[in-house]
């Protein structure tokens, strides 16, 4: 098939790469005339583990390329898919301008029949909402399209093999023809097909960042508890998982979740909920627990170093999460930007995040590895849990610093062997650790 991704983000280039790999003809479009010249180059503007191998093979097959052209794009495809970035407005609700303005160009240079397929995160309705605004611009009479709602469930870091082996497709429309269409396209994929009307897909995406959201900030709660009563949320945790109705993911106990979906969606199913009289109060302790994790992780470095002003702090791992150069919503701009206010000087090692993040953390110094990071360091803060730090060389680790003392948000370590280092090692949930008397998730 013959196909037009608009927006190389996140969601737009493991998009349009996978969909070439597939065998399609696929253009990507950006209105950024310096990112789509980084892109002919094969340079990437984002880091996914994979996609550049496959971005330049297909663009040496013929099957991939990139143009600030929409209106060239849109005549040559029967597929359109919006993947522009819908960020948080004021009022909670995601900021649809970018997809409407994209709405409206297809609107302008519509010839023929197109299926638009909206890969955008947006709010229930929206699909109705680009219908209209192709219509309102639209100049030939005589061309037509659909509406398709087909959510991403991606995972940054591992965006390429969730979109060639999915857990599920999703598929919105009041066009069964449409709906069909689209099947076909992902039918090399072999993976189960959900086909539902355009509100139904909508919600889908929704409540189910929401529900992962929930899950992350319960186990949180959870572990703020099993500090105060002795018990170790690791394999309370486990215990869990091992049901399946709970199933192991989303309990890793920790900072929370961060990144560019989930507290973007949470937020917006709360105002999309408000807007329709519907209180969704669960959903606001998930974000208040969220919150309180950050203010939970400094609480333990203050209580640890006293007077931060003046002491030096390693930090390993920047970014929300590991495999990704994404600190859209990282813990670790809260925490450090703190810190560093009180006077702290934090020393910082990630391996792709650095560069994003220091436009975020003012005063944040670069390490060139983690020993580094750690170097005359009072003590040692692990944000992000990246798999290279899982065997450093402790000892090596621990002579660099001026205090032998680790807090990790992310429950990276075992707690005996790093008491046989001689560190001090404080987690999250985990026995060894004192939650500060009088401080809750509620508090």
């Amino acid at each position: 098939m013959y196909i037009a991704v608009v927006g190389t983000g996140y969601v737009g280039i493991p998009t349009g790469v996978c969909l070439a790999e597939l065998g399609n003809d696929v253009i990507c479009v950006d209105r950024d005339p310096l990112r789509i010249e980084k892109l002919k180059r094969g340079k990437m503007p984002i880091y996914e583990p994979g996609l550049k191998e496959l971005l330049l093979k297909n663009v040496q097959a013929g099957r991939l390329s990139f143009t600030i052209h929409l209106d060239s794009a849109i005549e040559s495809s029967e597929i359109i898919f919006i993947a522009v970035g819908t960020p948080q407005a004021d009022n909670g609700e995601a900021d649809m301008s970018q997809v409407l303005s994209v709405a409206a160009d297809i609107g302008r240079n519509l010839k023929g029949h197109k299926v638009v397929i909206n890969k955008s995160t947006v709010p229930v309705g929206s699909g109705e909402l680009v219908g209209r605004r192709i219509r309102e611009h639209q100049v030939d009479k005589e061309a037509s399209f659909d509406i398709v709602s087909n959510p991403e469930f991606l995972r940054e870091g591992s965006a390429v093999s969730d979109t060639m082996k999915p857990e599920r497709i999703i598929i919105g429309s009041d066009n069964n023809a449409a709906a069909e269409k689209v099947v076909q396209l992902y039918k090399p994929l072999n993976a189960p097909v959900l086909i539902t009307d355009l509100r139904t897909a909508e919600m889908i995406k929704y409540a189910s960042n929401s529900f992962l959201a929930t899950k992350i900030s319960f186990v949180n709660a959870i572990a703020n508890l099993c500090e105060r009563i002795g018990a170790d949320v690791t394999t309370v945790a486990r215990g869990m998982g091992l049901d399946s109705r709970i199933g192991p993911l989303f309990l890793n106990a920790g900072l929370g979740y961060g990144g560019s979906c989930f507290p973007k969606d949470v937020k917006a199913l709360i105002a999309t909920a408000e807007r329709n009289g519907i209180e969704l109060s669960i959903l606001r302790e998930v974000e208040r627990i969220n919150i309180y994790q950050r203010e939970l992780f400094l609480s333990k470095i203050r209580e640890k170093l006293g007077i931060v002003s003046g002491k030096r702090i390693g930090v390993l791992g920047l970014a929300f999460k590991p495999n990704t150069d994404d600190m859209r919503e990282a813990p670790s701009v809260p925490i450090l930007n703190e810190l560093i206010a009180a006077g702290a000087v934090a020393c910082a090692y990630d391996p792709m995040a650095f560069e994003s993040a220091s436009s975020m953390i003012t005063g944040l110094i670069r390490a060139a590895d983690p020993y580094e990071a750690a170097l005359d360091a009072d003590v040692l803060l692990i944000l992000t849990e990246w798999n290279e730090f899982l065997e450093l060389d402790f000892i090596k680790l621990k002579e660099r610093m001026h205090k032998p003392v680790i807090i990790d948000g992310r429950n990276i370590y075992d707690i005996e062997r790093m008491s046989a280092y001689g560190f001090d090692y404080i987690s999250m949930g985990r026995p060894g650790n004192r939650l500060l008397q009088g401080s809750t998730a509620g508090d």
